[in-house]
């Protein structure tokens, strides 16, 4: 069903996984060790230390920033 597709920043999530070879939970607990911290020197971290692009990086980022597993 249409209503059932994914929306947000874990609609990014497949294609995250399938470029960098890691699972979603892989970032997303990256994410979480560095925490707290402001959401764009998340980003930053993610895109220099990891080379994620800017969509991927921010995608993960707001997820966990909006309490997301």
């Amino acid at each position: 069903m249409a209503d059932d597709k994914v929306k947000g920043p874990a609609s990014y999530f497949p294609s995250i996984e399938k470029k960098y070879g890691q699972p979603i939970q892989h970032w997303l607990d990256l994410v979480k060790s560095r925490q707290p911290a402001k959401h764009m020197e998340l980003v930053a971290m993610l895109k220099d230390e990891h080379g994620l692009g800017h969509g991927h990086a921010n995608a993960i980022v707001a997820h966990v920033m909006a309490g997301g597993q």
